[in-house]
């Protein structure tokens, strides 16, 4: 516990705060980007480019060490994922509009294919004399322990930058997640903006496979923006929450990788934004599902309390016992189910903001039908003031006409 505290304030060594600091940026730029395609519905792209890294990554090693004799310079490994991300990306694009396929299909062919393709070849590698020694196992899940201090503040400033470059195109973006063609009216240029997106998506997963591996890079891009999607639903914080949420599941899953050489650091990220995902499903006062169940039953509660004053001023008797609980609660009415004063002032209320409704629809059929009222609350958190004062002046004059 102590070792923790201590990595978590920046006090286990240069190296380890280097790498958290690295990983946390590298997390909040892929939670960003994912944020984004999240709601250009392509997240599954980011599963093809995953794994169309893995043969790029064997081939830079073979060529590197043929060459060198050593393959572990990460510069050349990143160079190698991206030419093969993005020749698998252009293969995915090519068989949706030039074949039948459904993206989805074209998606499971493409990864399935290059990362077969990527399992053999790492198989070549481990016969190399220098395969053993490679540590390029690393690629497929992620390790920080061992990694160089140039490494470390190569995926940092190349994280940050893409961190910025997605920040400059946030509105652009938006614009295109939304409505392609306002965006197009607006002077975006809808055809750029997606393949800068996807470029920045396959910048990421390039970048994070030494922190989180090529198997769960991906989970970097989806995992933060699902789970921001229970604290908002407009898109302008979406990004941002999302962004944070992949800054901590990376930082602390770096930190408890750090402890153990043992523990692979793609896993324990994952693990970490899963537990986060789980926190806000169950707990987000927006959309939780705590709140969400609390929410029906406060409902519940007031359409029982609703109906029950409507009976109330119609001179009826409550006979339904939850219905006579809650009013009873409220002294809206006695044990024998008959109104006291308050209750009686309660239901000929109820029986105004009816008319009131009733009235207002007739006039204002348009309003009426974008408002959210759904006649289970007073009418007066619907409506304004002077809105409900003009339909009570209309209601005393109809009254008042023989």
């Amino acid at each position: 516990m102590d070792a923790f505290l201590s990595a978590l304030v920046f006090q286990a060594g240069y190296n380890t705060t280097v790498v958290s600091i690295g990983s946390a940026i590298l997390g909040a730029s892929a939670g960003a980007i994912g944020a984004f395609v999240l709601l250009r519905k392509r997240s599954l792209v980011s599963d093809t480019i995953s794994h169309a890294t893995l043969p790029g990554l064997a081939l830079a090693f073979i060529f590197m060490a043929l060459v060198t004799g050593d393959g572990r310079w990460v510069g050349g490994l990143m160079i190698g994922a991206a030419i093969s991300a993005g020749i698998g990306l252009v293969v995915v694009e090519w068989m949706v509009r030039h074949t039948r396929l459904a993206e989805d299909a074209a998606i499971g062919s493409v990864l399935s294919v290059f990362f077969g393709f990527g399992i053999v070849l790492l198989t070549v590698i481990q016969s190399m004399e220098t395969g053993r020694q490679a540590g390029i196992s690393d690629y497929l899940v992620g390790s920080t322990a061992g990694m160089l201090r140039s490494e470390d503040e190569t995926i940092a400033i190349a994280a940050l930058v893409v961190g910025a470059v997605i920040f400059v195109m946030r509105r652009s973006f938006t614009l295109v997640c939304f409505d392609q063609e306002y965006a197009a009216v607006r002077g975006v240029n809808v055809r750029l903006t997606d393949l800068v997106m996807l470029g920045l998506l396959l910048a990421i997963t390039v970048i994070g496979l030494k922190v989180a591996g090529l198997v769960l890079i991906v989970a970097m891009t989806i995992i933060p923006p699902v789970t921001a999607r229970f604290w908002t639903d407009r898109p302008e914080p979406m990004p941002i929450i999302a962004a944070a949420i992949g800054a901590v599941s990376a930082y602390l899953g770096a930190i408890i990788s750090s402890l153990d050489g043992g523990l692979p650091t793609g896993p324990l990220i994952v693990l970490v934004a899963f537990g986060v995902f789980i926190a806000s499903m169950l707990f987000s006062p927006r959309s939780g599902l705590f709140a969400g169940n609390l929410r029906k039953l406060s409902f519940r509660h007031d359409v029982h309390e609703r109906q029950g004053m409507l009976a109330l001023a119609r001179g009826k008797r409550i006979r339904d016992p939850v219905t006579l609980r809650i009013l009873q609660r409220k002294g809206l009415v006695r044990r024998d189910g008959v109104a006291t004063p308050q209750g009686q002032a309660a239901g000929a209320e109820v029986v105004r903001d009816e008319a009131r409704w009733a009235l207002y629809c007739r006039l204002y059929p348009e309003e009426a039908a974008g408002t959210t009222h759904q006649g289970v609350t007073a009418i007066k958190e619907a409506l304004p003031p002077d809105l409900i004062a003009d339909l009570d002046r209309r209601l005393s004059l109809q009254q008042a006409q023989p």
